[in-house]
């Protein structure tokens, strides 16, 4: 087999190129090993030299605390992966279908539909409206969808899509509905696997929304057998605080 050598100037490139993401991986974990080192240091160790990356005194007392009840913390697990999963492709879906739809220049209300959602990013009808809303007429209270719709749909991320979407040549949808394809047809087999780089930008955005979300439980979710992973150990950290 015939071997490839390397220039001395590309292998000085490369030499450099490696060291710096080496060097950046390393500082991108660094915060990763700070949370693991504090969960193991004790907590007046902690008090008096803060937070290292060696523990001080090595301690597992928050991990009893927080594995006294499993089964809550595994349910809790359970409950944020469904949401997650649940919400993130649902929301993928719908903040795509509505960017593809703002930028067909056929569609005869698209100026109105577009006035009316980025009207939401200047004024919103605040908390107490929004209570009401999924309480009162959406009968939400104790229910795991309420953990789910808040979140479903971001003005930003339906910008963000829709710059994906302009770089879509309008010729596809034309030429496929020459061919007698229908709108819904079009946006599902044609436009949304040409929208891969963009739906993993928002996908990844969404998740982590969807993840670290407490507020909405705290606002609709009473039963402890629907409290998300991060509203669960919210109350941990507020009854030991208390």
């Amino acid at each position: 087999m015939r071997k490839i050598r390397l220039s001395k100037e590309t292998v000085i490139f490369n030499l450099i190129g490696y060291t710096i993401i080496t060097f950046a991986g390393i500082i991108c974990l660094l915060p990763f090993i700070l949370m693991i080192s504090g969960s193991v240091t004790d907590e007046s160790s902690i008090l008096r030299n803060g937070f290292s990356l060696i523990p001080g005194e090595f301690s597992t007392q928050a991990y009893k605390v927080i594995f006294q009840n499993p089964i809550d913390i595994i349910r809790a697990y359970g409950v944020s992966a469904a949401v997650t999963i649940t919400g993130s492709t649902i929301g993928i879906f719908m903040v795509s279908m509505t960017a593809y739809v703002l930028n067909r220049k056929d569609f005869k209300y698209r100026n109105k539909l577009a006035f009316f959602i980025y009207f939401t990013t200047l004024f919103n009808g605040g908390i107490v409206p929004l209570y009401i809303l999924m309480v009162r007429y959406l009968q939400m209270k104790d229910n795991i969808l309420a953990l789910v719709l808040p979140l479903m749909m971001n003005v930003f991320y339906i910008l963000i899509m829709r710059s994906f979407v302009k770089a879509i040549p309008d010729s596809i949808s034309e030429s496929a509905k020459v061919d007698g394809a229908g709108d819904f047809t079009i946006f599902i087999r044609l436009i949304f696997p040409l929208l891969k780089p963009g739906l993993a930008s928002i996908g990844l955005f969404i998740a982590l929304d969807y993840w670290n979300d407490w507020y909405n439980a705290m606002l609709y979710i009473n039963n402890h057998k629907l409290y998300p992973l991060q509203y669960l150990l919210y109350n941990m950290l507020n009854t030991m605080e208390a």
